[in-house]
């Protein structure tokens, strides 16, 4: 079990996405967001720290570089039961994340469209989004890694009933979802530059 302390929510599709942050600020927890998730929430009256802000790095290359930075994967990578982890994460200032909220660019929408260009397609290839979905689910025991907007809800409660704990099982899940979703992605991508 672990207990979720700070979440990182950076989000492409945000249905539902105010309303779960809500949920988790309620309960205490810190969250920690990106340029256009960080707005949305901080105009609902949540308070979210921007990840520019807690790495002390901006964004760059147009948004293409946001959360590529230690601060972010060595907060998710770190395990928590190993003492030169933790060592090191405090030798460098970095913060432990609990929690990744991510989704993923619309990439297959996207190509969807009619009359799509190859640069369209290509500037909807999320690269940040899959790194800490990968990040968070490789460290499924120690992080919960929600990257589908029909399972808030129930992490919710699980968070609310359990005093802000999710039980390993959940986190195995979970771990396995986002591992399903990247590998869909990529697959979605290659089918299409196949094509």
């Amino acid at each position: 079990m672990i207990k979720v302390k700070r979440a990182l929510v950076s989000v492409s599709e945000k249905a539902g996405i105010v309303e779960f942050a809500r949920g988790l600020q309620a309960l205490g927890i810190e969250i920690l967001s990106t340029g256009g998730t960080a707005r949305l929430l901080r105009d609902n009256g949540i308070s979210a720290r921007e990840v520019s802000e807690y790495t002390g790095f901006p964004e760059i290359l147009d948004g293409r570089v946001k959360t590529l930075h230690p601060a972010i994967h060595g907060g998710l990578l770190a395990l928590r039961q190993k003492a030169e982890h933790l060592e090191q994460i405090k030798k460098h200032k970095i913060g432990l994340i609990d929690m990744a909220v991510v989704n993923l660019y619309p990439f297959e929408r996207v190509i969807q469209k009619p009359h799509v260009t190859l640069e369209d397609a290509i500037e909807n290839i999320d690269i940040g989004g899959p790194a800490m979905l990968r990040s968070a689910a490789k460290n499924f025991k120690n992080v919960a890694v929600v990257c589908s907007p029909s399972r808030y809800g129930d992490i919710l409660r699980e968070l609310q009933n359990n005093n802000g704990l999710l039980s390993d099982a959940v986190l195995m899940n979970l771990g396995i979802e986002a591992f399903g979703h990247t590998a869909q992605y990529d697959s979605v991508i290659c089918e299409c530059f196949n094509r």
